[in-house]
């Protein structure tokens, strides 16, 4: 005999809805299109809001619940969203944060200006993938051979190797990969977006002005860079001596432009009298020339600061509508990568002017860092790495690494970003609510662990939150041991009972743990 399925009729935010008995607030909002977010939702599972994300509030008593685990009734009336469930999930992501310890990205990847995902290079390397070494330097660095040889490397000072023994070669690496694209006829370029055919000038070709005109071309804009000197390059071409970079290297990095369609007008200096008619041929300029008097940027009209043209640090947006600056022209730059990162800064504002949207600074994701090593962790870190010290190149430095040598140094990267970084719900909604990670930090941090005993994932306890999601999957897939809590109040953490392995614990569930883990605290290796 067949039964009426019983409907339930609610509001939520003042639309109407009907849903069958047994649904969660949760479940109900989504069906007609209205996020709320949570950390541990998985459908046909318990819902244990140990997180207090997913809040809600029922409008006529005002008071939050949670709605992963409430069902919903007759008459109900849900606010999804206000200033105050803003505010109490912003403070339940501090608390999470407060219990985490844990870096979303490396510290060698945060101290470099340009923002290179230096670990992820890293292991390319180790396991021999050149080619795509290189691709994942050159989304960030736009003259990677230059820079193997000059760039001061301030990634390496905060690697974190340095506790141990000595930081990875990191410059020397991404030298080596950028080496191996030169000598290759069929050298690397990336695929461009489609053609906006806007006209963008640049004014200098060192550092700054190369960076800005790689990111323009792959961005779809035609660049057009003026030098006044017959050779490209600016300071590294008339500063930096053979001995420290190769001229050979200077010339592939100008070629690759060429070969990327960049339009090089050499022996062409922009003066007052011609800067006119620049700016009135051109959709956009960027100035990157190098070093300025006063007295010459008064005469562009440009305002002066103590250092150089005036911008606003945070757009590289000149006094004047649609052009910009970067680089020596701003502040003299001590380090190379820095102004090539201004560079590609300077290029995003350019991109964002000329296609009539708001210029501001791209955005920096949150992330979550936990300072010193104790001496205790560095062994739980030397256990994804090699004992080696850090290799000296046996043909000397300008002649840089083997291939056997920049794959061993690669090896002793110690992995120190996160294996989930993009896919963390913990650090993704920690930036869309904008959660100062500090604000419950008290007292002694607790001591990171990275448990390696199973074949496909890692588990580090610091990262969990205890949303009891593993355990669940575990006994639904019938594991004869599983996970389970151990362990009471403040100090509960979830593990394999009774100290057993996670291999044995784990038999069947392993990887679907590890993919609907909400942080990395379940991660396949």
């Amino acid at each position: 005999m067949k039964t009426n399925t019983i409907m339930i009729e609610l509001k939520i935010d003042n639309i109407d809805i009907k849903v069958p008995h047994g649904t969660t607030i949760f479940e109900a909002a989504k069906s007609v299109g209205i996020e709320i977010p949570t950390m541990c939702y998985k459908k046909g599972y318990t819902n244990h809001p140990s997180c207090m994300i997913c809040i809600v509030k029922e409008r006529k008593t005002g008071k939050t619940i949670t709605s992963c685990s409430t069902v919903v009734v007759d008459n109900m009336d849900i606010i999804s969203f206000d200033e105050e469930i803003k505010n109490t999930r912003k403070e339940s992501l501090e608390l999470l944060l407060s219990d985490h310890v844990g870096d979303c990205e490396a510290p060698c990847r945060i101290a470099c200006p340009a923002f290179m995902d230096i670990p992820l290079m890293n292991r390319l390397i180790a396991s021999n993938k050149f080619d795509e070494a290189l691709r994942i330097v050159k989304q960030e660095i736009a003259l990677p051979l230059i820079l193997g040889y000059i760039c001061s490397a301030p990634c390496e000072k905060v690697c974190r190797r340095k506790q141990h023994d000595k930081s990875v070669s990191i410059c020397l690496l991404k030298r080596f990969v950028a080496n191996e694209d030169a000598s290759d006829k069929n050298f690397y370029l990336p695929e461009k977006d489609t053609n906006t055919n806007k006209n963008v000038a640049i004014v200098g070709t060192g550092p700054a002005g190369l960076a800005s005109a790689f990111y323009l071309l792959k961005w779809g804009y035609n660049c057009t860079l003026f030098d006044k000197n017959n050779k490209a390059g600016g300071a590294i071409r008339y500063k930096i001596s053979e001995n420290e970079i190769p001229q050979t290297a200077i010339d592939f990095e100008i070629n690759v432009l060429k070969k990327y369609g960049a339009k090089f007008k050499l022996n062409t200096n922009i003066t007052k009298e011609n800067y006119l008619d620049l700016k009135n041929s051109f959709d956009a300029v960027i100035f990157a020339s190098g070093s300025f008097n006063e007295n010459n940027i008064k005469d562009f009209g440009f305002e002066y600061s103590k250092n150089g043209i005036s911008v606003n640090r945070n757009t590289y947006e000149t006094n004047q509508t649609g052009v910009f600056a970067c680089g020596n022209i701003i502040r003299t730059q001590k380090m190379a990568v820095r102004a090539v990162a201004q560079g590609k800064s300077a290029a995003w504002s350019v991109n964002l002017f000329l296609k009539s949207k708001e210029v501001k600074q791209r955005h920096k994701k949150f992330n979550s860092k936990f300072g010193k090593l104790q001496e205790s962790e560095i062994k739980e870190y030397m256990k994804e790495t090699i004992s080696d010290n850090r290799i000296e190149p046996v043909n000397g430095l300008l002649a840089g690494f083997t291939k056997q040598e920049v794959i061993t140094e690669a090896t002793r990267c110690m992995r120190c970003d996160c294996r989930k970084p993009n896919t963390c719900k913990l650090r993704i909604y920690s930036d869309q609510y904008n959660a100062d990670r500090r604000r419950f930090l008290y007292g002694e941090r607790k001591t990171l662990r990275k448990v390696f005993n199973h074949e496909i994932i890692v588990y580090e306890p610091e990262k969990c939150i205890k949303c009891n999601l593993c355990v669940e999957i575990a006994t639904k897939n019938k594991e004869i041991i599983g996970l389970t809590s151990v362990g009471r109040g403040f100090d509960v953490q979830i593990d394999a009972p009774f100290s057993i392995s996670l291999e044995k614990a784990l038999k069947i569930s392993a990887k679907e743990c590890a993919d609907n883990c909400p942080t990395a605290a379940l991660s396949l290796k």
